[in-house]
């Protein structure tokens, strides 16, 4: 009998990440950006759909911020048990499935869809997954939709593909399956750290892989049995890609890995200009991989591909609005790009950022036209605005009708998250105005305090501790626990006036509280 998982790790869950590429909103701001007619959004009664979910945090909390159908599959029961949990908490429009690829891709009640998105899952599959999901794309994608897809790429795994290899062979032949997948790897770890002290010549040549050794062992074994020990593991060229892809009809779009629309946060002027005067297409893409030594990438497509004039771009743009998610006093100036640490002009970024600071939703050109008196060209504002949302400073947003047409769904699912971060849970709230936000587990738990009638900082606090001393919980500051109820009363204080002052007005913005 075959394996069910298809040589995939399945003893234990993925992460419960929120991944804002597959938000639709994202591939708007994204084609626009790189002069491309954008997708259009589904409308109500649309279909889109996500292979491959996870835990199913991004799909639920698009469903449940939309008015759209969404559909998707996770082979692995509980990862989709969890997903149509929360779907059910929303009572969004979600059709989720346990089913592989093979069975679910060939269902006789699915849709059109307006789009597709694949997160971490076209590496880590077999071939013979692949052309499952490049038939399935080339069936169900509407004409104009757009696929996300996201993979580990060329030639940036070029030098860790060994330290790979040693790992999963040193789990494979010296592990027990006693052990389970989490103690395998733990060994596995420390074997390469024990080789690596030793000093082989691998090393010598790739000095680098020592501290990629050490960053691997500080990352959650859950995430690293999912992306190191799986049977298939695939990191191809762009080019590569491209031809997988081309009989779905296929052109690609652009990145959406939003930084990378930002070229001096990626290249110096000398590879800049090498890469520019390559047609776009396969190969400038391939160059500018080896630029930078790519190493994971973040893609749109879309079938059939159509061009905007510089007056639609223009007026495209400038139609779209965003929002301050953050407080502006904590943005941070300095960005890493992929030639390094990169500072913001501090003349071009803090009017911007004065300027949301009240988090009021605002038009592009509401915002050029504010900044303009203080000599802030729409091409130089345009480009801050991409910066702030490839750091998740900014948010795109939908139109206020849409939101509140969503608004009940997601109370209902922000309620339940609210109640699950009595014991940990999802680090994300769902805005019907922009999708998934960021939160702590301590803003949850505040939340549900005022839910439940609490007022104050002082009592919001007492109700978080209570949570936490139930399950022997302290919390950490500064990489130490505090060991007294007082400490962690004091730290919890403080954290509930900080939220008061600065996450709450936010959070109703977002019309989350």
């Amino acid at each position: 009998m075959k394996d069910w998982t298809d040589g995939y790790v399945a003893d234990i869950g993925y992460t419960y990440g929120y991944y804002p590429e597959l938000n639709p909103l994202r591939a708007q701001w994204a084609f626009l950006n790189a002069g491309l007619v954008p997708p259009p959004l589904p409308p109500e009664g649309g279909a889109a759909c996500e292979l491959g979910f996870g835990q199913g945090v991004s799909a639920a909390f698009h469903a449940a911020a939309s008015n759209v159908h969404w559909w998707g599959t996770d082979f692995i029961p509980a990862q989709a048990a969890h997903a149509i949990k929360l779907a059910q908490a929303s009572g969004a429009k979600a059709s989720f499935y346990d089913e592989a690829f093979a069975e679910f891709c060939v269902r006789d009640d699915l849709p059109q869809f307006d789009s597709i998105g694949l997160h971490g899952i076209w590496s880590w599959v077999s071939n013979e997954n692949r052309a499952i999901i490049v038939d399935f794309v080339r069936r169900k994608l509407k004409v104009g939709g757009v696929l996300y897809v996201s993979y580990n790429t060329q030639p940036g795994w070029s030098a860790v593909m060994p330290l790979r290899h040693l790992l999963t062979s040193h789990a494979a032949t010296m592990g027990t399956e006693g052990q389970g997948i989490l103690g395998r790897i733990g060994d596995s770890l420390d074997f390469a750290s024990r080789l690596m002290d030793m000093n082989p010549a691998y090393l010598r040549t790739n000095p680098g892989m020592r501290e990629r050794l050490d960053r691997l062992k500080a990352l959650d074994k859950s995430y690293l049995a999912h992306e190191y020990f799986n049977r298939d593991w695939d990191p191809m060229h762009f080019a590569q890609m491209a031809e997988w892809l081309a009989p779905a009809k296929l052109s690609y779009a652009c990145s959406a890995y939003l930084l990378d629309h930002v070229d001096g946060l990626n290249l110096p002027q000398d590879q800049l200009k090498l890469v520019n005067e390559i047609p776009p297409g396969t190969f400038r893409e391939t160059v500018r991989d080896f630029c930078i030594n790519q190493q994971f990438r973040r893609d749109y497509w879309v079938k059939g591909a159509r061009r905007l004039s510089p007056i639609e771009q223009n007026d495209a743009i400038r139609a779209q609005r965003v929002v301050l998610v953050q407080g502006a006093a904590g943005v941070s100036l300095k960005i890493n790009g992929a030639s390094g640490e990169v500072q913001l002009r501090q003349d071009i970024y803090e009017p911007v950022l004065k300027l949301l600071s009240d988090h009021v939703p605002r038009t592009i050109g509401e915002i050029a036209q504010a900044l303009a008196p203080q000599s802030i060209s729409f091409a130089v504002a345009r480009e801050a605005i991409t910066v702030l949302l490839g750091t998740a400073a900014l948010q795109l947003c939908q139109d206020d009708k849409l939101a509140l047409q969503a608004k009940p769904q997601t109370d209902r699912l922000n309620a339940y998250l609210c109640s699950q971060a009595r014991a940990g849970g999802i680090n994300n709230l769902a805005s019907p105005l922009t999708g998934g936000v960021a939160v702590s587990r301590s803003i949850q738990i505040f939340l549900l305090a005022r839910s439940q009638g609490l007022q104050t900082p002082q009592e919001w606090a007492q109700f978080a501790w209570q949570q936490f001393s139930l399950l022997g919980q302290y919390l950490v500051k500064e990489g130490k626990t505090l060991a007294t109820a007082e400490e962690n009363l004091q730290e919890l204080h403080r954290q509930a006036q900080e939220f008061q002052s600065v996450q709450l007005p936010i959070l109703k913005a977002l019309m989350i509280a």
